[in-house]
């Protein structure tokens, strides 16, 4: 990988917003390969594509790229709430890379990859609409909330200049993929539950440190009257994952 920019692609433009979307684009296509097959590139859909950026000759999966300049942070600017929101709950979204990069040094900064089934709902922002006096009146967009994405979820590909090794990439992709959930409902509820388990400091825990979280997920599911009975359920699915080992008497070890 060549994490420079080719700056000539900028010439004409004045929007620096235009020059962003080129600059990444054209790195994307130039250095990225696929982090589901490993295949040695990804290609560009034509531009206005609904859905995804880019795609895999080799496994046909889809990709989204959101960049942003300086730091990624604990949100991103996404487009439509409404669209977003049908997107995660329809199983219709693409994976995304999410980019941070400097036009001082003209360069990628960080590129971190997400698989989709890592969304949920609560991790899309509504924004407040768009004023009365606006091109596109009471547009409502959306933010993707960073910071609620577990860990798991979350493989770097470029870290502060550094790429990381290839095969490392795919191993953990390969490791996230075990999580996938294609009911909404409950991989809310598996999301929700792994951020807790990460949340604790200790690589051993017990039972009674993942029920500390009840109060808070409570407010998060409302309508289940039985929120500890759904801890256990979601530890199990952890376990039978390979992400935590059951030690006996309500104590597990984090393995991923």
């Amino acid at each position: 990988m060549n994490l420079q920019f080719d700056f000539g692609l900028t010439k004409g433009y004045r929007s620096k917003s235009q020059m962003a979307r080129v600059l990444t684009e054209d790195w994307m296509h130039r250095n990225m390969y696929c982090p589901r097959c490993g295949f040695i590139r990804i290609e560009r859909f034509k531009n206005n594509q609904p859905v995804a950026d880019f795609f895999c000759p080799e496994c046909s999966n889809e990709y989204e790229l959101k960049s942003k300049k300086g730091t990624l942070g604990a949100k991103i600017n996404d487009g439509a709430y409404d669209t977003m929101i049908k997107r995660t709950t329809g199983n219709y979204n693409p994976d995304f890379f999410f980019m941070t990069y400097s036009f001082v040094k003209q360069r990628v900064n960080d590129l971190i990859f997400i698989p989709k089934h890592f969304f949920v709902p609560e991790m899309i922002e509504k924004r407040k609409p768009l004023s009365q006096n606006a091109r596109r009146a009471g547009w409502v967009g959306c933010n993707i909330l960073i910071d609620k994405v577990p860990e798991q979820g979350m493989v770097s590909i470029i870290s502060d200049g550094e790429i990381n090794n290839k095969n490392t990439v795919l191993s953990k992709v390969n490791q996230g993929s075990n999580l996938e959930v294609k009911n909404i409902n409950s991989r809310g509820w598996l999301m929700s539950v792994l951020n807790c388990v990460n949340r604790i400091p200790a690589s051993v825990f017990t039972l009674k440190d993942v029920y500390q979280f009840e109060a808070e997920l409570r407010l998060n599911y409302p309508q289940n009257r039985n929120i500890q009975a759904k801890i256990r359920q979601q530890l199990q699915f952890l376990r039978d994952k390979g992400v935590l080992e059951f030690l006996g008497r309500g104590e597990y070890k984090k393995i991923v």
